[in-house]
């Protein structure tokens, strides 16, 4: 592999599952009525969208609590993925067959998610543990410790939540 691609989110498998189901959606609404082009259309695609950007930004923010708020914002851009193929279903745009494929795919993307979410809490707990609670790195890249703007190393947000 490429040194220099092991410190960028492209190596994230979940960042991976969500391209690939980004591609998909993106390719299932091009079938959608225009009427739908500027409604359904649009919400599902910012949401799939969502999901791979908001991992992709959480993993440059070389600070795991960052980098698990964007995590869980890409976890709820899922959930409002899977109400909108609800949606699509309920209109008849889908059949039962391609929701059932779609939601089993929003549904393994949630479970990694929520595993990389604990992955990084656990790091950052080690982190911790380590002697540095408020200079914490980033998970890829422990050469890099996190900064706020301005120069001063941020704080930590203590919730142990997931």
């Amino acid at each position: 592999m490429n040194e220099e691609l092991k410190t960028t989110f492209e190596i994230l498998e979940v960042w991976q599952e969500s391209r690939k189901l980004r591609i998909e959606i993106s390719q299932l609404v091009k079938g959608f009525p225009d009427e739908e082009k500027y409604r359904l259309v649009d919400q599902m695609i910012r949401a799939a969208r969502s999901v791979s950007g908001n991992i992709a930004e959480g993993h440059g923010r070389y600070h795991f609590q960052e980098n698990i708020q964007f995590c869980r914002r890409a976890r709820g851009s899922l959930s409002e993925l899977l109400d909108h193929l609800y949606v699509a279903l309920d209109e008849k745009h889908i059949n039962e067959e391609k929701f059932n494929h779609l939601r089993e795919k929003c549904l393994h993307l949630v479970q990694m998610v929520n595993e990389h979410i604990e992955s990084l809490s656990r790091q950052k707990h080690a982190h911790s543990a380590s002697g540095h609670p408020h200079n914490t790195t980033h998970p890829t890249n422990p050469s890099h410790p996190s900064k706020a703007p301005g120069g001063k190393g941020s704080k930590q947000d203590g919730a142990k939540r997931v």
